[in-house]
């Protein structure tokens, strides 16, 4: 026995709930491929798993090249990009590493992983570094737990809270060619 408030509306099409939790931090997530070159993809279906142990999640679809290089050599790197790389994520997310060779194409500046093998993008202004511990299959998707074994952000950018929002602000995926920066930050009231 549900009741649904006058002020709210139904979603037309109930695949896209997912909007509903958009922008989402996006990420570059580099992976090594079965042909020993280097693939980039934007993902924003990212998030925390654990702190204890240190875990990270990330949603490939199933189709997705990025999948296949992950499943192959079990590392990544977690690229977090800036306000100025949204026109290049959004280029990187328009065509597939098995066709193309997007670190050439695109010119992607890369640096040696701290403790995973794949390589770091230097411009990014963070970067997670993860082995594969679980790979979950839902829907079209895999869902891929990473161990966290390195995380590093560039100098002074970084604060207590997470981001010093005054100085940067992790570039957020809305949909398609959308994309926001975080605003300002609110503390709630001390109870």
């Amino acid at each position: 026995m549900g009741c649904t408030p006058v002020s709210f509306e139904e979603l037309r099409d109930l695949e896209e709930f997912y909007h509903m939790l958009h922008p989402r931090p996006v990420a570059v997530v580099i992976t090594r491929c079965p042909n020993g070159r280097v693939n980039a993809m934007p993902a924003s279906w990212v998030t925390p798993v654990s702190d204890e142990p240190p875990v990270v999640g990330v949603a490939i679809g199933s189709q997705a090249y990025t999948q296949e290089c992950l499943e192959c050599c079990g590392e990544a790197t977690l690229n977090i990009p800036g306000p100025e790389h949204a026109d290049l994520v959004y280029a990187l997310g328009t065509v597939s590493g098995r066709d193309v060779d997007k670190v050439r194409e695109f010119g992607l500046r890369l640096v040696g992983g701290r403790r995973v093998s794949v390589p770091a993008w230097q411009d990014a202004i963070g970067v997670i570094e993860g082995r594969v511990r679980q790979v979950v299959g839902v829907g079209e998707v895999k869902f891929f737990l990473l161990d966290v074994v390195a995380a590093y952000a560039r100098r002074g950018l970084m604060g207590r809270w997470g981001w010093d929002t005054s100085r940067t602000s992790p570039l957020m995926h809305g949909w398609g060619r959308a994309f926001y920066l975080v605003g300002r930050r609110v503390f709630a009231k001390k109870r």
